[in-house]
């Protein structure tokens, strides 16, 4: 396999990462809340449903507006570069499997890959180190079974 180094863009990687950071700092600095997505994004939706926010009213706006940033970043983005074209190669049946595993992982494991590996591992919590293993642990043996064993290309 050979890598496209012409698409390497190391500078808006780190910026990206810079803006994570910076996010993830104002929300528990702001709201003392960790910045999981899956986390907010559940809480918003047990308020919206009915079910029992785990806070209550507090901090709704404060997700709502989080999360409509990441769905406002691409757009934001697209009025200064191309957006970077993105395919997938699977079927949609598959997508939808893959996000309702995603999803009740993060159920399992109290937590997803940004609570865990950005926020919690920058407050250097055992349990995130071990979900964040676990999530990686996961996502290589998946893609050798996938690409090796089942000989799917992707």
């Amino acid at each position: 396999m050979n890598v496209e180094w012409s698409l390497f863009t190391p500078w808006s990687a780190l910026a990206g990462g810079v803006l994570i950071g910076l996010a993830a700092s104002l929300l528990i600095l702001a709201n003392g809340r960790i910045a999981g997505i899956s986390g907010l994004l559940g809480g918003l939706l047990d308020g919206l449903f009915g079910g029992s926010a785990r806070s209550g009213q507090e901090g709704r706006g404060e997700a709502a507006l989080f999360l409509l940033g990441l769905l406002a970043a691409p757009l934001l983005w697209s009025l200064f570069a191309a957006v970077p074209e993105s395919h997938f190669s699977g079927s949609p049946a598959m997508l939808i499997v893959a996000g309702l595993l995603v999803g009740l992982g993060t159920r399992y494991g109290s937590g997803c890959t940004s609570g865990h590996g950005v926020c919690g591992l920058s407050r250097l919590s055992p349990r995130s180190l071990v979900a964040t293993l676990c999530f990686m642990g996961a996502g290589f043996v998946t893609v050798y079974v996938v690409r090796h064993l089942l000989g799917v290309a992707v």
